[in-house]
């Protein structure tokens, strides 16, 4: 869903001030104006218009550092097209259009996008890039719904600071960490955090509960390989 732009706001200033009472340095940036995105986002992405979220999100200023759990960072507008078009390869079997979701949050072996159109506008989805995972899933109702979770996970200690690499991470490096969410904050989902997750049942289950086609994720690399041809096809389409 589309946040109510006071509470997105509210939200985002929650989770950088509970990141930087953790460590995390973070420069302050004066207000920048809200941009409207470069043209290419609507023809890489087929849709005819982006929310107000998303363009304010934008130019925040959060693309300079690693600000994110496990060295996440947030991704800038696409310049090029291809590798973001790439990237959607791994969305297989979700319950809207492939095209129509913007690559937002790299965490190296996870994805999150956010849905630009139709019912799910507005929601967080996240892929696991890890081999046969196939791990489509919601990973948050919203923008909002994602700050206020990571905030939760900061603040019950699922989430800390690493003074070695300067990032926030999730887990204590002992205990199991989707257990250490559950346990910690058990009113978040655990999908809510960049965790890879080999546990299939419980995987499988959450992924019903967002309506991903389980058809195609029993498929696996069948369905990959025809959603990355269908991803070829349009990048020569559109030349990038």
């Amino acid at each position: 869903m589309l946040d109510d732009m006071r509470v997105l706001r509210d939200a985002a200033a929650e989770y950088r001030a509970a990141a930087t009472a953790a460590g995390v340095e973070w420069p302050e940036h004066a207000e920048a104006p809200v941009a409207q995105p470069p043209d290419l986002v609507y023809r890489l992405f087929d849709v005819d218009h982006v929310a107000e979220q998303l363009t304010w999100f934008q130019s925040q200023g959060w693309h300079s550092r690693r600000l994110l759990s496990d060295g996440g960072w947030v991704m800038p507008w696409p310049t090029d097209g291809g590798e973001e078009l790439d990237s959607l390869a791994f969305s297989i079997g979700t319950p809207f259009s492939w095209r129509h979701q913007l690559p937002l949050f790299n965490f190296e072996q996870l994805l999150y996008t956010l849905v630009l159109a139709g019912f799910h506008e507005g929601e967080i989805w996240r892929y696991e890039f890890t081999p046969d995972a196939w791990g489509s899933a919601r990973a948050a109702t919203s923008l909002a719904a994602l700050f206020t979770g990571w905030t939760k996970g900061i603040t019950a200690g699922a989430i800390v600071y690493n003074e070695f690499n300067r990032w926030l991470q999730v887990g204590d490096g002992i205990q199991d960490d989707v257990d250490l969410l559950q346990e910690r904050v058990p009113d978040v989902d655990f999908l809510t955090f960049p965790v890879s997750m080999p546990e299939e049942p419980l995987m499988r289950a959450r992924q019903r509960e967002s309506g991903v086609d389980m058809d195609c994720i029993e498929r696996g690399f069948d369905c990959y390989e025809e959603l990355s041809a269908t991803v070829q096809a349009t990048r020569r389409s559109l030349g990038v």
